[in-house]
């Protein structure tokens, strides 16, 4: 299975959800990254997104999105397929 990284806070719904499709999906060593009061990470999550909310996942070297892209990805039979790799 395909490693998954997730940038997340504590407090986010949105955060939540996605982590709860991915176990669904079988994901059970995910990667999670607070970036609650650490500017630095926000920052590199940022940088590397180009996008400011969480959460923001990563499947392998695939920049999937946040959780409305999860789901959609899921929607249409994509998301399997790449945690599978």
């Amino acid at each position: 299975m395909a490693k998954v990284k997730m940038f997340t806070s504590a407090y986010c719904p949105y955060c939540s959800r996605a982590k709860a499709l991915l176990e669904r999906r079988g994901v059970a060593d995910l990667e999670e990254i607070y970036v609650d009061g650490q500017p630095g990470l926000r920052s590199q999550m940022t940088q590397l997104t180009g996008r400011t909310s969480v959460p923001q996942i990563f499947i392998g070297d695939t920049h999937v999105g946040g959780c409305d892209d999860l789901h959609a990805l899921d929607g249409r039979g994509g998301l399997v397929p790449l945690l599978q790799g």
